[in-house]
C-alpha cells in the first residue's frame, strides 16, 4: 500500500511562481545520470515517492559544487495532467530548493497546456505545494495487488 497522500492541483491563475534568485536552474534530460545520483543520495523511500525516473519532461535542477541537490519534472498523464515529481538531497532540505525546482517544472507544464498535479504524503511536501498555489482537492491510496 502507498499512501494515503493528498492530491493538489493548480491553475494558471492560482500559480505562484518562485524566482530562482541567485540560484541557477539548469535543465537536464529525464534520463541524465546526475538524477540517478540524486536518487541514490536521497534513499529508496524518498526516491520512490518522488519518481523522478518516470518523468517525461526535462528535469529542472539546482547544483551545488557541481552535484545536483534538487530536481523536479513531471510525467504527462492522460487528460492533459502533469504529475509533478520533486526531490531534494537530505542535506539540502529546508532551503527552498524544492520550491525553486518545482516552480520551474510547474511553469513549464502550464505553458504546455497541462494541469499540474501534486501528490504529497509529508507535511513538507504539502507546504511546498501550498506555497506554489496548489489547492488540495482529494486523497489517494494506492494498493498493489499480488
Amino acid at each position: 500500500m502507498l499512501g494515503p497522500a493528498v492530491l493538489a492541483y493548480v491553475s494558471p491563475v492560482g500559480f505562484r511562481p518562485v524566482e530562482a534568485g541567485a540560484l541557477a536552474v539548469e535543465q537536464l534530460p529525464a534520463a541524465h545520470p546526475d538524477l540517478r545520483t540524486l536518487e541514490q543520495a536521497a534513499g529508496d523511500g524518498d526516491a520512490g515517492e518522488a519518481s523522478l525516473d518516470a518523468i517525461t519532461s526535462r528535469a529542472f535542477v539546482v547544483r551545488e559544487h557541481g552535484r545536483v541537490v534538487a530536481a523536479a519534472g513531471y510525467r504527462a498523464w492522460p487528460r492533459h495532467t502533469a504529475h509533478v515529481s520533486v526531490l531534494t538531497a537530505p542535506e539540502a532540505r529546508g532551503r527552498g530548493l524544492a520550491r525553486v525546482t518545482g516552480s520551474a517544472a510547474v511553469g513549464q507544464a502550464l505553458v504546455g497546456g497541462l494541469l499540474p498535479q501534486w501528490r504529497a504524503r509529508t507535511p513538507a511536501s504539502r507546504r511546498v505545494a501550498g506555497a506554489l498555489g496548489f489547492a488540495e482537492l482529494g486523497v489517494q491510496i494506492s494498493v498493489e495487488v499480488a
